[in-house]
């Protein structure tokens, strides 16, 4: 699992943990939106009006209604991103990784409006009459580069995987696990059979229920949310002096967190952003070019509020419950994960300052950390190895057990390069538990038992996670299903989809870290050829939506 985790990681630092692809992303969304005026501005009210239905037509071409196709593109995007990515990006880069998410979504909005009209106006019918879209449409029949239309089509079937398919499954049952005790498998194993049932209706099927599970299930949570934040009501502006306060400085440690820097600040906060509204990814044009509309602007703007609503509202929710409860720089009790360990050789105390801010230079690269190669010896669960440090999620880690079952173990345990080596243990029971730092979905639910509710509190995000992550996963199940078709024809759809359900329930008790490492990759393969495409044809787009607008102040 490790040398797996570390290779995908290496891949990941050349494309979706590298500085150029974020800022690619976040320049392309300030292109557009200096080069459209600010169209998120301008046309945000406008916008409302066509999702309300104001515009619509029955007689047009399409399969769902502008609210269908706005909720099934929100149902692709709210999701993980908006629970487990912003704590993963706060995690990681400390509270200002927030700004960067908030202001990857500002930018991307217009992103959304551009790719949106672009793969709506040149979208196509298939042999069954329904109809399909995306990116690979206008890089075919617009650009004729069916090369970077068939790269991105096989990059959407991969991020289909990666984006809605492992992570989702991999939250919601570390979510139930945690919360409900549920095991991993029963979890993957109920929504695996539910998800095939609802992904082999269609696009008709899914727009069905994404338009009525999104409403309520956005709603539910934003009230939660809002409770959570009236109870901290004193943490409130602290919290965002510490988003916006060290935007250029980084953050520092505080408590169990080792500190921040300002690229990892930024990077994290950019490539989460991407993850939570997919602004520039392409995949959102899929479900829109399934709307009912003779006006591939019109749809354009409808997009454009999806990065507003995901990201604005519901992430920003989400990132300032984190920081107001204090959670983000809180141990906890928790099973350690293979691939957040590492084992340093020397002894480093926490409660020193000089010797904290050393082991935080480790953990941000500043310098090569002194790894321990050799044994742990462990006698009824503790480690009696004299001269080294367990670091497990970025942090100091704290009364530690080992056990083989229930339990405590006796033996030694293989480190290499400051990796604990669990290969040549047959038994699977082998379990590693302590305090540390949390990320991902845990450190959200921490988050939310700080509020009117105490514990309870504990269950708003499985339950939230299970309706957000599980209509994300249907609605990519569609979109990789589109790319399936332009590839190799619509006959191979279901077998995509059985591959699908399958790894759906093979996620579920997947390592996290490899998930979420993958999932980045993924992301910035399909968004690459994307945002080259929407360049090349930036001036036909300002044409499109000038033409458009003037018909509409005319009309």
């Amino acid at each position: 699992m490790q040398q797996l985790n570390d290779i995908l990681s290496l891949i990941d630092s050349y494309f979706g943990g590298s500085q150029w692809f974020v800022c690619l992303l976040l320049g392309t969304g300030f292109f557009f939106t200096f080069y459209l005026k600010f169209p998120q501005i301008r046309f945000f009210g406008h916008a409302l009006k066509i999702v309300s239905g104001k515009y619509d037509k029955s007689h047009h071409i399409g399969d769902t209604s502008h609210f269908q196709a706005l909720s099934t593109a929100l149902s692709g995007t709210v999701g993980t991103g908006n629970i487990a990515g912003v704590a993963l990006a706060i995690h990681l880069g400390g509270p200002s990784a927030l700004f960067w998410m908030l202001l990857t979504a500002f930018v991307g909005m217009t992103t959304k409006l551009v790719e949106v009209t672009l793969s709506h106006k040149y979208r196509e019918q298939t042999e069954d009459g329904t109809i399909s879209g995306g990116p690979m449409y206008y890089m075919k029949n617009r650009l004729n580069m069916r090369w970077l239309a068939a790269i991105f089509a096989a990059a959407a079937i991969f991020s289909s995987f990666g984006t809605g398919s492992l992570p989702q499954i991999n939250s919601i049952s570390n979510a139930m696990f945690s919360a409900f005790g549920i095991r991993h498998y029963i979890t993957g194993i109920i929504l695996s059979v539910l998800l095939g049932l609802i992904v082999i209706g269609g696009i008709k099927r899914i727009a069905k229920v994404s338009e009525k599970l999104v409403p309520f299930m956005a709603v539910l949570y934003i009230l939660a949310s809002l409770s959570i934040l009236v109870y901290n009501y004193q943490n409130i502006i602290p919290s965002i002096l510490l988003i916006f306060g060290n935007i250029f400085s980084g953050t520092a440690a505080a408590g169990g967190f080792l500190g921040a820097t300002v690229m990892l600040a930024f990077n994290r906060g950019v490539n989460r952003g991407l993850f939570s509204n997919e602004a520039g990814q392409g995949s959102a044009p899929i479900a829109h070019a399934a709307a009912r509309t003779e006006e591939p602007v019109s749809e354009g703007m409808v997009a454009l509020l999806e990065p507003f609503i995901d990201t604005i509202i519901i992430c920003l929710l989400t990132g300032l419950v984190i920081i107001s409860s204090g959670s983000w720089n809180e141990k906890y009790e928790n099973q350690f994960q293979q691939t957040d360990l590492m084992v340093l050789s020397g002894n480093y105390n926490e409660h020193n300052p000089k010797e904290k801010s050393i082991v935080g230079d480790y953990i941000l690269g500043k310098s090569a950390p002194p790894l321990f190669s050799g044994y742990l010896s462990v006698e009824n669960g503790n480690i009696r190895t004299n001269g080294i440090t367990i670091i497990h999620a970025r942090s100091f880690a704290e009364d530690i057990k080992i056990r083989n079952g229930e339990e405590f173990y006796n033996g030694d345990i293989s480190v290499t390069n400051g990796r604990i080596d669990l290969s040549s243990f047959t038994d699977s029971r082998l379990t590693i538990t302590g305090k540390s730092l949390m990320h991902s979905a845990p450190l959200s639910t921490e988050a939310f038992k700080k509020g009117f509710m105490g514990d309870w509190g504990q269950f708003i995000i499985p339950l939230s996670l299970l309706l957000f992550a599980f209509t994300t996963s249907v609605a990519w199940a569609y979109y990789g299903g589109r790319a399936v078709t332009y590839l190799w024809g619509i006959r191979y759809v279901k077998y995509f989809q059985i591959i699908y359900v399958i790894t759906y329930f093979l996620a579920s008790f997947t390592d996290t870290t490899i998930v979420w490492t993958f999932s980045g990759i993924t992301i910035a393969l399909m968004t690459l050829p994307n945002l080259i495409g929407i360049l090349l044809l930036h001036k036909e787009v300002k044409k499109s939506i000038n033409t458009y607008w003037e018909k509409m102040k005319n009309s």
